[in-house]
């Protein structure tokens, strides 16, 4: 029987605070009528992290977990984007591995899918929706680097790096083989490639709380995801990424995940 939705965890070093994650995702997939498959993706983790699903926390008829490992520790952009190549669903959800955005918030991105959207994208643009708030400098970064992804990608969006994130199958399909960045700025990218693509993103406001322990150094991954954000409007002049509306499935292109760009 096919699967109606897929949902991919990238993970590295996060035997600590998964085992809690999984759980809740099994317990609220279960609940649902469809087919669910959890990909947990290891991005070469050092402690237990890709061990975790060997006793899934949840068994149910409706439900599949599985456990995808990267050649090495390749980033976060890598891990998303070798889960959804991977994925099988119908709808395909990343997930942050702390559940900022809580899962019982999908049916909000679902809906927007509903409605003719391609992809969903969370957003903490709403900032009553935030029950725990990060520090005011990584607040203040955060908005920072969405203007300058706005102003240099010329995207729209309030919030690009909510990890909560839903796309219909052939959207996924046709997106992510042409994603190049590979640690922190793939979500600008993501978004590039789909507006470029001719598919429709909506910004959905979610409820999200900040979890101690994330990987993110604002020192040094920020500098990164800038320089991220000025390769993605290079690898748009090279022509890296086809002008086309509502292209079809490109698995052939560079970017696939276990091939190096």
């Amino acid at each position: 029987m096919p699967t109606d939705l897929s949902i991919i965890i990238p993970a590295f070093n996060e035997a600590t605070r998964l085992p809690s994650t999984l759980a809740k995702l099994g317990r609220y997939c279960a609940a649902r009528p469809e087919r669910i498959e959890i990909i947990l993706v290891d991005d070469g983790s050092t402690d237990a992290t890709a061990d975790l699903l060997r006793t899934p926390p949840v068994a149910a008829a409706n439900l599949a977990w599985r456990t995808l490992r990267n050649p090495g520790n390749r980033g976060k952009g890598f891990s998303v984007r070798h889960g959804m190549l991977d994925a099988e669903g119908e709808r395909l959800l990343f997930s942050d591995a702390d559940l900022s955005a809580p899962i019982t918030e999908l049916p909000k991105l679902e809906a927007a899918l509903d409605a003719g959207a391609d992809v969903a994208i969370g957003s903490r643009r709403e900032r009553t929706l935030i029950t725990t708030h990060q520090s005011v400098f990584r607040e203040n970064a955060g908005r920072v680097f969405n203007a300058i992804v706005r102003a240099t990608l010329g995207l729209p969006y309030v919030d690009t790096q909510c990890g909560f994130k839903l796309f219909t199958r052939p959207s996924a399909m046709a997106i992510f083989p042409l994603q190049r960045i590979e640690r922190w700025g793939f979500d600008p990218e993501l978004l590039f490639i789909a507006r470029r693509c001719g598919y429709k993103v909506k910004e959905v406001p979610v409820e999200w709380a900040h979890a101690e322990g994330a990987k993110i150094r604002m020192i040094a991954d920020s500098g990164r995801m800038f320089a991220d954000v000025l390769q993605i409007r290079a690898n748009a002049w090279r022509g890296c990424y086809p002008r086309k509306t509502r292209l079809a499935p490109v698995a052939s292109l560079p970017g696939k995940a276990g091939a190096g760009d």
